[in-house]
């Protein structure tokens, strides 16, 4: 009887064993690769094995083969090149999406002319219904033009809200009908966070506006066509699936706490998005009270998280604070967004709470104001744990300030098109932590083949390995998710894209045009290109 009880011991210990043994076995494994893992102590392999949502092991092509059994579903990658996740870390998702009429021209300074603005707009507001919003992108040569504002937007589009919006965000032009949607009579106050044009001898608004004043007809125009809205959010997380893009990091003006709320939990996006907030403000201070919640989980990959001030505005318009005034303008040398004492309030509050702070500053002279800040309220190291970020971080260029920025282990979010002129590879080789934040140019390897090939300095080009690693690793490590995602390493979560070319050796002007032919997300194949017929998969 003992020995039957012992063999039956025996054989339970083998069963667990067994079944132990194939709950690590994967459900999913690629060899024959070129794998990129953004880890430096181990750079590229040939095969990874994933389990559920993670990556369980990466290796030789024998050391991946042999965790497989039966189950697992197995793609022989032929040699392409796979590469972690981008992750975006600087969009604005619902700003100037596909509602009401409107008209987006391409990227310029100066835009178009008044006379093909105005003809554009009387265009489109015969088609448009009566309430219908109709907008346009434009660019200094009307935003300056004095002859254009309220009282000619009246006249072309008395019954329609109208706005013409500066295409990179600090400016815009809005008539009677939009004001009144927004809640903005003749004569409003300031909000604290930005300004209105007012007519000299009336104080009237004149439906110039400008930096946090925006904000409300920004979201008044997204949700004026909910379900378009819901459809730009979804058409752009599929864009962004076929570019190997896996994460959003959304800067949200266009749309406030509660709308943000509603409309990116619906959409339910197939990539993960952080929804960053963007508050507000009245001409009492910040409004924050939309934002205040613990309702932080959205959807299964869609979460909200830190928070954005737009400390200035940018040298093009000519309100970014700078340290020398700017040319023919009687000694004009830009403003700060907020007053001094709220932004050593915002300062402190990244100090005391866990809300990662994340800033817009592009002035020289704002950006030694910031800093100088910083080194007074609290030691390097304190910092260091805050992982403050400068976006763009186009003032990030004199020996001070990268000494500065270094010392308090900020994080610059780099934007190649607007960066050109920025020291990125003297930044990398000080230790600075550079993420890529491209604003609304989407395309990853557009923007890599700026950063490795287009830098106004050419001793300022960085290596393609090093943009894939600020595009992934450091990308998460800016976020906080980086013991998250990031890199394609055993615990990480399995996000990843399998490119059509090699990104590492193909000729640079041909860069752009790589796009992913399987893309997963969270462990699962979100995108596979269904004419590819390259994968052996079985």
């Amino acid at each position: 009887m003992r020995v039957i009880k012992r063999i039956a011991v025996i054989a339970l210990l083998f069963l667990l064993q067994q079944s132990l043994g194939y709950s690590q076995r994967p459900d999913l494994i690629l060899t024959n690769g070129k794998i990129f893992t953004s880890d430096s102590s181990r750079l590229i392999v040939a095969a990874l094995a994933i389990k559920g949502n993670k990556i369980l092991a990466i290796g030789t092509n024998e050391e991946i083969k042999k965790l497989a059994t039966f189950k697992t579903r197995k793609i022989d990658l032929g040699g392409k090149t796979v590469v972690p996740g981008f992750n975006h870390a600087h969009d604005h998702l619902g700003w100037l999406i596909p509602v009401g009429k409107n008209f987006i021209t391409p990227f310029s300074v100066a835009g178009l002319s008044k006379n093909d603005v105005v003809d554009s707009l009387s265009r489109l507001v015969k088609q448009a219904s009566p309430g219908q919003w109709v907008y346009g992108t434009i660019g200094l040569t009307v935003l300056n033009d004095t002859s254009i504002r309220r009282k000619v937007l009246d006249s072309i589009a008395p019954n329609n809200p109208l706005m013409l919006t500066i295409e990179w965000g600090h400016g815009m032009l809005l008539n009677t009908k939009a004001l009144r949607i927004c809640k903005i009579d003749d004569k409003a106050p300031d909000p604290l966070s930005g300004w209105y044009e007012r007519q000299q001898r009336t104080n009237i608004l004149t439906g110039a506006v400008y930096e946090g004043a925006q904000f409300p007809a920004w979201q008044a125009l997204a949700v004026s066509e909910p379900d378009n809205l819901l459809h730009a959010l979804r058409q752009h997380a599929a864009e962004e699936i076929l570019l190997g893009i896996t994460t959003v990091q959304d800067m949200s003006a266009s749309l406030q706490g509660n709308a943000a709320r509603r409309f990116f939990t619906e959409a339910k996006l197939p990539v993960r998005t952080r929804v960053i907030p963007m508050p507000g403000s009245t001409e009492k201070g910040r409004d924050l009270t939309e934002w205040n919640s613990t309702n932080n989980v959205l959807s299964p990959l869609t979460y909200v998280s830190g928070i954005k001030y737009v400390i200035d505005g940018t040298p093009l318009e000519q309100t970014a604070l700078m340290t020398k005034p700017y040319p023919k303008t009687n000694g004009w040398y830009g403003k700060l967004n907020y007053p001094i004492d709220t932004i050593r309030q915002i300062l402190e509050e990244a100090l005391t709470t866990n809300l990662q702070l994340m800033m817009h500053i592009v002035g020289d002279s704002s950006t030694k104001i910031v800093l100088q800040l910083m080194k007074e309220m609290a030691s390097p190291e304190m910092w260091r744990t805050k992982r403050v970020r400068i976006e763009h971080g186009v003032s990030i260029t004199t020996d001070a300030a990268i000494q500065a920025v270094k010392e308090m282990g900020i994080v610059i979010v780099y934007t190649p098109q607007y960066g050109k002129r920025s020291p990125i590879k003297t930044w990398l080789q000080m230790g600075i932590p550079v993420a890529i934040g491209p604003d609304a140019l989407i395309n990853p390897f557009l923007n890599i083949m700026f950063m490795t090939t287009q830098q106004v300095n050419k001793e300022e080009n960085i290596g393609r390995e090093q943009a894939v690693i600020a595009y992934t690793k450091v990308a998460a490590f800016a976020e906080f998710t980086d013991g998250f995602k990031g890199t394609l390493t055993p615990g990480k979560v399995a996000d990843l894209a399998v490119l059509s070319q090699d990104l590492f050796t193909i000729p640079a002007p041909q860069l752009p045009s790589i796009k992913s032919v399987l893309t997963i997300i969270d462990g699962k194949i979100v995108y596979q290109e269904q004419q590819e017929r390259q994968f052996k998969a079985r």
